[in-house]
Order: C-alpha cells, then structure tokens, then sequence
C-alpha cells in the first residue's frame, strides 16, 4: 500500500454576483466595472477559487430574498451546475436575506462588507489593525444574530465567515457581543494611547508629515517602497496595505545637496462603498492622514474609472474630517501603462492642471519632477521662515549636536574652549523640536 501523504485543503468553490440594481453606487460606475472590482475583491480572500460571475439586473430588490422567484432559481442552477459552496454579493444583503439565499441555494453567502472584513481579518498585522478588524466585524456580526458565529473562537485567519476545518461554532448573544466589543474597546485605548506616545516621540523631531491617500490597488506602497527603498508589500491586489508604515526621507536639496527630512506614511487603501463600521474602526488607524502636512492622493490613471475613484477617495477624506486646509497634491501613477502618445501628454506641464503629477512607481518615470513638487508644496503649506540663531553645546553633547546636523540647520560650526558654538537657520517647529531634547546634564 502506498503511504499516505499530507493534501492542501481544497480552495472554495466561490461564485460573485453584483445586483445592478436602479439606485446605489450603479448610478456611478457601470455594472462591468463594478462586477470586476467584486472579483478584484474575491481574489484577494485566500483559498478561494472563483468559478463564475455574473451581473444580476433588479427592478426592485425582493425583501426577503433580495433576487425575485425567476432571477433566483435561474442562479441556482448555475449555482448547483458548477459545485458552488460560497456566494459572494457584491452588495448589502439582510441578515433575513442572507439566510434564506442560503438556505435557497444550500450554500454560504458574503455580502460586501462581510467579504471586506474577511479580507482586513486575512491582512491585518499590527496589534491595533486586528484589534480595529475585530471591533468591526463585531459591530457587523451583532445585526445578525441568526448566523452561527465563530470569530471568538477561530482557528484560522479569516473571520470564520466562509467557513474552515478546525472552527468551534459558538452561539453568540447580543450580551455576549456587547461585552466582547467592551473589552476590546478597552484594549484597543491601550494601544491608541502608546500610538500617542509614539507620536509625541516625533514630535520631538518635527518633521512634516506626507501622507500617501488613493483607491486601494492605485500602487500606493510601490510609490512608498520606490521613495523610502522600503520594502513593503506590494502587489497588483485590493487591500495589499492594510497597517501603517511610516518611513523618513530626506528629499534632495538645492544644486543636489540634502534637502528638507519628511515622513512619509503608507495607508490603507480606500474602496466604494467602504464598510462604515470600516470608516468608523479604521479612524485611529489613519491618523497620520489627518495630522498630515500635505497629503498625495495617488491614482491608478491608466484606471477606466479613475474619475469615480477618486470622488470615492474625496468622500471618505471628508467622512474622515481631513480639514480642507490640508494642502492636497494628486499623483497620476501607472502612466507606464498608457500609450506613449497619452503618457507624453501627461507628463508636459502644459497638458496638465495645477497640482497634478503624472509618474510611474513601477519604472519611475517622473518622480523626481514629484519630490521637487512635494519640496515646494511643503514650504508653501508650512510657510514656514527660516531664523539665524546661534547655539552653544558642551563638547560631550553630541547627539544635540547630531540632531542639529541630521535637521540641516547648521551653517557654521566653532570650537571653542568651552564647547560648540553653531550657527544655525531654522523654523520655530526645528527650534521647538530641539528645545524638547534632553540634555546630557538632566
């Protein structure tokens, strides 16, 4: 006989269905695109396996099954036809609908933000990304009680949602829930409270914040990685960056020398119709956004909708209470995969509008006309004269002494008797953050 070997589990049959539907986001984006992004989407979940798709036109969504009696037996034929074990909604979807087009179909079933939180479950790394994850699939999972439910208890990555070996079905209560997302609230101020701290930590080296924004999948972290020599996860996938990475640079200066230091952060990429309870447990996780001196939103303009995107992008900005003041540079990105009569047109800077670059992370194409428009953005927004002053160090203070060099502000530089005498040009936000160091003597 042969010896038994070890098999990798089978991939979920999965079928995705975007209900084009007389009101909601189809009003905005063709139902082609749409369906596109939901399988974008699916793919995004491992161990699915994508079999089908299809749009599904709807005068009016039936309440209780969401698909009218020919709509629903027409898909569940195609449904049986090709083995199907999970449908994915690219949509909302009741908990009483839910349950019956389960029960209808005999298989299980994701609306949009269910696949959405499966996805951030999958991602998520840092302590403060999953605590968020949880604390949003919580406040989703507590309108529907009628589901079995599995998060507290779970085995694998995901939420349990779709399903996997080794789960533990646990009957969750509103009590239970209720008291759940209480300890995790808990946890999660813990966390928010050392971010705090962290953040005072850089404010004792004030460097202005560049905050990289855009729809997901518009290559945000490639943009990151090409900038900072990072190396952070980068593919051609929705949601890739779910934690905050934060990298300082130092952009080159005058004649090639070194310029200003910046700290760039990656994000979370913003998608339609983004789970609220997402907006709301994700507001902590985008706080560099909002603290942010100048923000690049970053769009995919090779994108056939890249127009729609980037209304969504201004959405969320605003549900987020970005103030309009932010100064705002947008970054047309993968021109590398335009014909190279648009990519031309793009790229002079009388084809082009006011506070618009037009790069390629990929190649980069562009980026060096970028950094010199993010230098001068900065001075603008910050407004920000430069002061001579003169400082004197002792001999033994050398990381003062560092921090001065490190920030640029040293013009000249004596040695005396009794120490260091700098002579110094810098903002009241570099004085500020020198004058918060501690001295050797305390």
């Amino acid at each position: 006989m042969a010896e038994p070997t070890e098999t990798e589990a089978k991939p979920t049959r999965a079928y995705v269905i975007h209900p084009d539907l007389a009101t909601g986001r189809t009003q905005r984006r063709e139902p082609e695109h749409a369906l596109a992004e939901a399988v974008a989407l699916a793919h995004a979940l491992p161990g699915i396996e994508i079999v089908g798709d299809e749009i599904a036109r709807l005068r009016k969504p039936d309440p209780g099954r969401l698909f009218g009696k020919g709509k629903l037996a027409e898909i569940g034929h195609r449904l049986e036809a090709a083995e199907v074990e999970l449908v994915l909604v690219d949509g909302p979807v009741s908990p009483v609908q839910q349950r019956n087009l389960e029960k209808d179909w005999g298989v299980k079933l994701l609306d949009r933000t269910g696949l959405i939180l499966e996805i951030f479950a999958d991602r998520a790394r840092t302590r403060e990304g999953v605590l968020q994850v949880e604390l949003a699939a919580l406040s989703y999972q507590r309108t529907r009680l009628v589901r079995a439910w599995t998060h507290l208890e779970r085995q694998r990555g995901g939420l349990g949602f779709v399903g996997g070996p080794g789960e533990t079905q646990i009957e969750a209560d509103r009590r239970a829930i209720d008291e759940q997302m209480t300890r995790l609230r808990r946890q999660l101020d813990r966390v928010v409270k050392t971010r705090t701290l962290h953040r005072a930590a850089r404010a004792k080296v004030p460097y202005p914040i560049v905050a990289l924004v855009g729809y997901t999948n518009a290559g945000k972290s490639t943009l990151f990685n090409r900038l900072t020599g990072a190396e952070v996860l980068a593919k051609d996938m929705l949601f890739a960056t779910l934690d905050p990475t934060m990298r300082g640079i130092r952009l080159p200066g005058p004649g090639g020398g070194a310029g200003r230091k910046i700290i760039l952060s990656d994000t979370v990429g913003f998608i339609s119709d983004l789970p609220t309870e997402l907006v709301a447990a994700f507001r902590a996780t985008l706080e560099e956004v909002l603290e942010a001196d100048l923000i690049l939103h970053v769009r995919d303009i090779s994108h056939p909708e890249t127009e729609e995107q980037a209304a969504d992008v201004a959405e969320i900005l605003e549900s987020l209470g970005v103030d309009e003041d932010v100064a705002l540079l947008e970054v047309w990105n993968k021109i590398d995969a335009l014909s190279g009569e648009t990519r031309d047109a793009l790229r002079r800077t009388d084809a082009r509008t006011e506070g618009v670059q037009a790069v390629s992370a990929l190649t980069g194409e562009g980026l060096d006309d970028l950094i010199a428009a993010v230098d001068a953005h900065l001075s603008e927004a910050l407004d920000e004269p430069r002061m001579p002053d003169v400082v004197t160090l002792p001999f033994s203070d050398g990381r003062r002494r560092a921090w001065l060099h490190e920030a640029g502000v040293v013009e000249r530089e004596e040695s005396g008797e009794n120490g260091l005498t700098l002579q110094v040009s810098w903002t009241e936000r570099q004085k500020a953050g020198f004058e918060a160091l501690d001295s050797p003597d305390e």
